[in-house]
This record gives structure tokens, C-alpha cells and sequence, in this order.
């Protein structure tokens, strides 16, 4: 299995992979981290789709894409964190004043998962990053020390993918997610 890692420049391809089954449903469309948190709360139904229309438009594009022979079957979220609410978050917290990116989200589609491609995302989302010049990427995991992650919470990956990928812990953070710590991961690309 080649798993291709590219730019999220596919509405389509986005929405397969974040979009909800119902266009008019209130799902979360990888927006929580990536737009205020106002906007967030006040986008209902299909606009929640539009607004991440636009976001795919831009360039860059709001993460990276995978693909298994063709078929799209996962999403990472990854920008600069300055362009997300990471840049404000109290909880977690900036370890230098560095303009990193930050990878906030990883799915693999059902039917997909359990075979590599969270793997193949980060490092897709890690060369997004390079290519975009940042010096250094991070990402927020739980640190569940090999205990069973609840799927709707397994987004923000582990700490384990995290290491594989050559990411260090770098800060502790205030952050719990389904009982499990958060880390601040952080990989130099520089």
C-alpha cells in the first residue's frame, strides 16, 4: 500500500473526509481550532461547509490530504499556528515566540484505519510545513500512555505517533482531552 500525502486544494476530497453525512448538520468540519471561536459558534449547517471552502482555496490550504490509490481516505489539519487559536489558547502554551505551525488534527476515514495512515499524514502534514518555510511544527497529542483512546477524541493523535515521527515533548500544557494530559510536541525543521 502507497498511502499519498498532498494539499488539502479538494473541497470535495475535505469534505468526504470531515464533512458530515447531512449538509445541514452542525458538525465540526476541522474549524474548532482553525477559525475564532466566535465564527466557530456562530457558522450553522451548510455554512460551516462554505467557510471551509474558502479555507481550502487559500494558499495555503488549511492541511494536507491522503490517498490510497486514489481514493481519498484521511485529513490532517496543519497551519501556522499564529492562524489558529492556538496562538491564543491559555491552556497550551508557546514556547518560544518561533512562527511554528501546528498540526491540530489526524482522521482516517473508517474502513482505513489500523493501517499506517495516521503515520503517513503526519509526515505529509510535517513536509507541508517545511515546504511552507516554518521552522518548526508542533502538535498538541494526549499522553495516554498506551490506554485505549475513545475515537471522537482520537483526533488530536498520541503521544507515541507523535515520537515516531521524531517529535520531542517540549512543553507540559493545562489541556485534558477524554481524561488524558495533552502535550505540546514540537519537531525543529530547521
Amino acid at each position: 500500500m502507497a498511502i499519498e500525502v498532498r494539499p488539502a486544494s479538494s473541497f470535495e476530497d475535505v469534505a468526504t473526509v470531515v464533512g458530515p453525512k447531512r449538509p445541514d448538520a452542525n458538525a465540526c468540519w476541522c474549524l474548532s481550532y482553525r477559525i475564532p471561536s466566535k465564527e466557530n459558534q456562530a457558522l450553522l449547517g451548510p455554512a460551516r461547509g462554505e467557510r471551509v471552502r474558502q479555507l481550502v482555496a487559500e494558499d495555503p490550504p488549511p492541511g494536507v490530504l491522503a490517498y490510497d490509490d486514489g481514493e481519498v481516505v484521511g485529513w490532517a489539519g496543519v497551519h501556522p499556528r499564529a492562524d489558529t487559536t492556538f496562538a491564543r489558547n491559555r491552556k497550551i502554551p508557546h514556547v518560544d515566540d518561533l512562527d511554528v505551525w501546528s498540526v491540530w488534527c489526524i482522521r482516517v476515514r473508517p474502513g482505513h484505519r489500523g493501517k499506517g495512515i495516521s503515520h503517513a499524514l503526519l509526515a505529509g502534514a510535517v513536509e507541508f510545513a517545511r515546504a511552507h518555510g516554518a521552522p518548526a511544527i508542533e502538535g498538541y497529542p494526549v499522553d495516554n500512555q498506551g490506554a485505549k483512546v475513545d475515537l471522537t477524541m482520537a483526533y488530536v493523535g498520541t503521544r507515541a505517533l507523535f515520537e515516531r515521527a521524531g517529535f520531542t515533548e517540549a512543553a507540559v500544557t493545562e489541556s485534558v482531552l477524554n481524561g488524558f494530559p495533552r502535550l505540546l510536541m514540537r519537531l525543529d525543521l530547521s
